[in-house]
């Protein structure tokens, strides 16, 4: 463990091999250390996984990589205690290649992905724990493991330890984070045969389909849940900001057994078997929390950086984008034989041009906007499905009477300043 490296990698999530694969494949000696037992055993997303960036990685990855369904539909229901309100794009030129994205289960894929590595020369080390940096005279020389004489050298260190990212903590890079800036999502895997899945989604087998839930789904709560098709199993689960639960007083796994049970949600999943439960910090701060990202020797990526744009649930795609980003500046580094903040803000740099910090940016104050204004997901979105039920009811009252009718319900309930109010707000926060 005392042999120098150009390249230490802390974490074996999708950003982490991204960086890892991409600087062993670009000639520099990498070495990835993973505290699980295996790579994508301590790892968990909802599911999704875009094609863009990780093509860029590994071209035409389809063809061997262990994926599930490529998508062809999604969906966003806004879900009162009864019904839903749905709408969404369905388009079958997401299922032929290039595809636009596909359902995964994180195990074999991460797995896979770290072989490919593996296959580029980096040195993999699992069920491994980092216990902190080596800093000398200001600069990350290493790191020190819980291995014995576990000390281990390089010109960079890339941190893609997680949301937590303790070592980025140890470094000063970032507080512990508050309530509001952290959601909690649990998962349940439930196994399903194929058939009854193409059956209750309108799906073929090479098809997938994905449900993103709003309002009842979370009980009002500011958060999501979701319903995403593997090839013979269901992901099923349900988050909010760790702020909203503790007000709400919400135990995450009732929220999920609630979600299972609700009338909208309990047809698509009867007959299932539980697979397997999984639990996930995501970071959810955003622009306003994207901390240091660069320094004397190290860099951060993907969940450590908290890169994640929830509003659009993208986050292993940010990963990976974010990890090829560090790996070229590495390389740019080692030409220079400069690994100084000055060189490695390359990374920043190039973070900043990209579509991760500009699509954060553009979202900034909308989790901020939605945590502090909860009528949006308590009141609006059961309006819109009494507006929804109203409207379609067919009763003898004229369509421009229940308009009326519904304009007239909308503002009683809220007035038509607070309504003009909240519909500018929001408008603002997503614009």
């Amino acid at each position: 463990m005392s042999e120098k490296f150009d390249v230490i990698v802390v974490g074996a999530g999708p950003a982490g091999t991204s960086c890892a694969y991409t600087c062993a494949k670009n000639g520099l000696k990498v070495l990835q250390i993973e505290r699980g037992e295996y790579p994508g055993s301590k790892n968990v997303m909802g599911g999704v996984l875009y094609r863009k960036q990780m093509e860029e990685i590994i071209p035409e990855f389809w063809k061997e990589a262990p994926l599930e369904r490529p998508v062809v539909e999604q969906r966003f229901w806004m879900m009162d205690k009864e019904s839903v309100v749905t709408f969404g794009y369905k388009g079958l030129e997401w299922g032929v290649e290039p595809y636009n994205n596909f359902t995964v289960l994180r195990a074999p894929f991460d797995q896979w992905f770290a072989k490919k590595g593996i296959e580029q020369g980096v040195l993999l080390i699992t069920e491994t724990v980092v216990l902190e940096c080596i800093v000398e005279n200001g600069k990350v020389i290493g790191v020190r493991t819980d291995r014995p004489d576990g000390e281990v050298y390089a010109d960079v260190v890339v941190l893609a330890d997680g949301v937590n990212s303790l070592l980025g903590k140890q470094l000063g890079y970032h507080n512990e984070f508050r309530p509001d800036e952290v959601a909690l999502t649990v998962m349940e895997v439930i196994n399903l045969p194929k058939e009854k899945i193409n059956d209750r989604f309108n799906l073929e087998d090479n098809q997938g389909c994905t449900i993103e839930l709003f309002g009842d789904s979370t009980k009002g709560n500011l958060g999501t849940a979701f319903i995403y098709t593997n090839k013979e199993s269901i992901n099923i689960g349900v988050g909010t900001t760790l702020s909203s639960m503790i007000k709400a007083k919400l135990k995450p796994y009732d929220l999920l057994d609630y979600l299972k049970t609700h009338v909208m949600i309990k047809p698509f999943l009867e007959g299932g078997e539980s697979a397997e439960y999984l639990a996930h910090l995501i970071p959810e701060g955003g622009y306003h929390s994207v901390p240091k990202v660069a320094g004397n020797g190290v860099l951060l990526v993907g969940d450590a950086a908290q890169l994640v744009n929830a509003i659009h649930r993208e986050g292993s795609n940010m990963a990976m984008a974010s990890g090829k980003m560090a790996a070229e500046t590495i390389v740019e580094a080692k030409s220079r034989n400069d690994f100084s903040e000055s060189t490695l803000n390359i990374y920043r740099e190039k973070l900043y041009d990209s579509f991760i910090i500009k699509d954060l940016e553009k979202y900034k104050d909308a989790a901020h906007t939605f945590e502090n204004h909860p009528q949006y997901f308590k009141d609006y979105v059961p309006m819109m499905n009494q507006a929804a039920s109203k409207f379609f009811t067919v009763d003898g009252t004229s369509k421009r009477e229940k308009q009326k009718q519904i304009m007239r319900s909308i503002t009683g309930e809220r007035g038509t300043l607070k309504v003009l109010q909240d519909m500018y707000r929001a408008w603002k926060a997503v614009k």
